[in-house]
């Protein structure tokens, strides 16, 4: 490893930072890297494709900010739904704690939003700049003409992806038609500009300038990750016993004979690695498990006319020759907490009702007195349509026998996404009315939908009974 380099002139003392060796990895050929491949484009196809659909003569997927809406397809989210937020984000931690508990770092090497976006700009710098050895001589090389244009074709083909990424990420905020139309037209509002301006940075310094970076020093899932690895996890590993001693020798030579292991000292599992670690020092916590060190490790074993396999995907135990057990208590318990929470969230969104309603008591007075016969409580209620349609409500009191509902503009019309709040006044016999109050329930119920109704409980209080 490169030795730390004094300081400056002028400090006090030597630095205690490396000073980064930029790495290029070489482009690898084999089944992971297909896999890595159709990961990336499934995924930045949803992430660009997806603000573009329609749904309703709406845009499918916008979270409208001003309008406190966050639409996705049918279903329309609203601020007191934020707990259905919270559900779905820790059913995403159990998610990264199951399967990372049963094969390593799988999210990181073909689902990670920081090794998707590299991928990209590592295909742009290879069509611009060449293979590993010519962008290392381009970059050794002194400037020209060739060098300047190559360099500037390559911070083009960035920037522009960069932007439009920055674009597509406002349009999940702002209609997308609508925003294109404004760029087009020069005429974007300042928030907008600066979330285009500020994510379009973010991508051009995570995937084209920090790379690895981020993986190593700002991820905290790299830090993290050895609690949920134990000696049963799927890691990408290297087979010492079979590997050592490492030397090289010709295609044709009998590797026994010549004291030496199936590792040929090629260094080929270094140069394809993103991180630049040698996976055959061990496991380390800058590998993020993407296999390219498999892939080329095994084309360099068929042209040996070696088996497969020196490094591959295993396990601790697995490498001592002992069985692996992929079910085993830490694995039962997060598959079973996963699963609970997904049907949970599931039968929650199913079973939403788009409706809510507050009733609050007048503060004023906790009863009046009708006549002779009756006592009247007064409540003020707000009902919340949640739904994408207009609706009108009835609204119905039970709990106490005799109880009248007295309500202006009955039933009520509330357009789709608007809240009325209106006074409600209910009168029930003075017998009826027990000692401390009596339990009622009010149910707010639409007249054009029976699915659609939602009921609240409060208390009817009426006069102490005297001694």
């Amino acid at each position: 490893m490169q030795q730390p380099k004094p300081a400056t002139a002028g400090s006090a003392g030597e630095s205690y930072y490396e000073a980064r060796e930029k790495i290029y990895p070489r482009e690898v050929q084999g089944r992971f890297q297909r896999l890595r491949n159709l990961a990336v484009f499934v995924l930045l196809g949803i992430y660009y494709v997806l603000p573009w659909l329609r749904w309703d003569e709406r845009q499918a997927v916008l979270f409208d900010l001003p309008a406190r809406k966050f639409h996705i397809f049918a279903l329309t989210f609203w601020p007191q739904d934020f707990f259905y937020l919270a559900w779905l984000l820790i059913i995403a931690a159990l998610t990264l704690f199951l399967f990372t508990s049963i094969a390593g770092r799988l999210w990181c090497g073909y689902a990670c939003p920081q090794t998707v976006w590299t991928e990209v700009f590592i295909w742009m710098e290879r069509w611009t700049e060449g293979n590993r050895q010519q962008r290392m001589r381009l970059d050794k090389a002194p400037w020209s003409a060739n060098k300047f244009w190559r360099k500037a074709a390559k911070q083009f083909l960035w920037i522009t992806f960069a932007a439009w990424t920055g674009f597509t990420f406002v349009g999940y905020f702002t209609p997308i038609a609508e925003l294109g139309g404004r760029v087009a037209t020069l005429s974007l509002g300042g928030w907008e500009t600066f979330w285009i301006i500020f994510y379009s940075f973010a991508t051009y310094g995570n995937a084209g300038m920090m790379r690895e970076q981020v993986c190593k020093y700002m991820c905290p899932y790299a830090r993290f990750q050895s609690a949920m690895f134990d000696r049963d996890t799927l890691i990408i590993s290297y087979d010492s016993e079979r590997g050592e001693q490492r030397g090289k020798r010709k295609r044709k030579a009998d590797p026994a004979s010549l004291g030496l292991g199936d590792c040929i000292d090629c260094t080929m599992c270094v140069q394809v690695c993103p991180t630049g670690i040698d996976i055959r020092e061990g496991l380390q916590y800058e590998c993020i498990a993407c296999a390219a060190c498999v892939d080329v490790c095994d084309s360099v074993m068929d042209k040996m006319g070696y088996p497969r396999g020196l490094v591959r995907y295993s396990t601790q135990h697995s490498i001592e020759h002992k069985a692996s057990k992929v079910i085993r208590p830490r694995t039962i318990v997060y598959s079973l907490l996963w699963l609970a929470l997904i049907a949970g969230f599931v039968f929650a969104i199913g079973n939403r009702t788009p409706l809510i309603v507050d009733v609050i008591r007048d503060r004023n007075a906790l009863y009046r007195e009708v006549d002779a016969e009756r006592i009247e409580n007064v409540y003020t209620l707000r009902i919340l349509n949640m739904d994408n349609r207009d609706h009108t409500f009835r609204i119905e009191a039970t709990g106490i026998e005799g109880i009248e509902v007295d309500m202006q503009d009955m039933p009520i019309a509330v357009n789709a996404g608007e809240i009325a709040t209106l006074p409600l006044r209910l009168r029930v016999p003075r017998s009826a009315v027990g000692a401390g109050g009596t339990t009622i329930q009010i149910r707010a119920q639409a007249v054009d939908n029976e699915n659609i109704g939602i009921t609240q409980s409060t208390r009817f209080i009426g006069p102490t009974p005297s001694r």
